[in-house]
């Protein structure tokens, strides 16, 4: 399976096919917020035996600090929002903390393991500071704390807290209200995110390649801002050497080799990524046969 997913990667690149060409059309997956990056849900993608999965239940976005309250609206009014998972840092959290949103609860599930985090951060911090500007500096120290690392989804998956925040996001889903929506973030909307995504998905049958393409539409939704990050780089005498295209990288845009990794590893440590749901996870069949009736219809979308 490994090597039919890099040739069907390659493939695609190779021929100038993008991968949102291979799915729903990406104003499809839109939630239609201002203030709101990455904002898309999950809902219109087939999971087999003539299933879908529902739509506007399953939200995915970037952090929501600069949401409207045009956004706020919609989330609640068009979505019936009943929840929101936070899967960033406590660090991020109380930097750009989320609006509170009336009748809406907001559970924090770090994903990333902040202690291993907080001591990296000090221990690069000093050389940090040294001689570059700002930009440099958050290239620098993003990619010494491996944030940028091909492992990184791994790292997200085989520690605790991971562990503990990807479970917890199933938990919440089993329970969601019937007729409402989850909502689930990090900063950007794009790894700990992509990789929540990918496991909801894979969890209600949908195949690798459209779970994929999914993925990668963050390199669409963010185009605008990647082409503006450059500009403004440009416009500093700033040249695109490998430093900086990590950077751009690593803050707007995804890897799908990197998704790749990730469910090589499932399946080489737990035989698929549904046993890593249920034997990392702890979901049992039941649990979900019961997400699948939940959160897929028989209509095709």
């Amino acid at each position: 399976m490994k090597r039919i997913v890099y040739i069907v990667l390659a493939v695609l690149l190779l021929s100038g096919t993008t991968f949102a060409e291979t799915i729903n059309d990406p104003k499809e997956q839109s939630l239609g917020l201002e203030g709101v990056d990455n904002a898309r849900e999950l809902g219109g993608y087939a999971a087999g035996d003539g299933k879908t999965v529902k739509r506007g239940v399953l939200l995915r976005t970037a952090a929501l600090k600069n949401a409207t309250e045009a956004d706020l609206q919609r989330l609640c009014e068009v979505y019936h929002l009943a929840v929101v998972l936070d899967l960033r840092t406590t660090r991020e959290v109380e930097s750009a903390p989320d609006p509170e949103i009336k009748d809406v609860r907001n559970l924090h599930l770090p994903i990333m393991d902040e202690k291993a985090m907080e001591e990296r951060r000090k221990s690069h911090a000093a050389e940090d500071t040294k001689n570059m500007d700002s930009t440099a500096d958050s290239s620098s120290s993003t990619e010494k704390q491996g944030s940028s690392s091909d492992q990184m989804y791994v790292g997200f998956l085989s520690h605790d807290a991971g562990k503990i925040g990807y479970a917890q996001m199933f938990r919440e889903l089993i329970d969601l209200p019937e007729g409402s929506s989850l909502l689930f973030h990090c900063s950007q909307g794009k790894d700990r995110t992509g990789v929540g995504a990918m496991l909801i998905l894979s969890a209600l049958g949908v195949d690798e390649q459209t779970i994929l393409a999914d993925f990668l539409l963050t390199n669409t939704f963010n185009a605008d801002r990647i082409e503006a990050k450059k500009q403004e780089l440009a416009e500093k005498g700033v040249t695109e050497d490998e430093r900086y295209e990590r950077f751009l990288n690593s803050m707007y845009t995804v890897k799908g080799e990197r998704l790749v990794i990730a469910m090589d590893w499932m399946k080489e440590n737990y035989g698929s990524v549904i046993g890593y749901i249920t034997d990392a996870l702890g979901l049992s069949e039941a649990e979900l046969d019961e997400l699948r009736e939940k959160f897929l219809t028989g209509t095709t979308q």
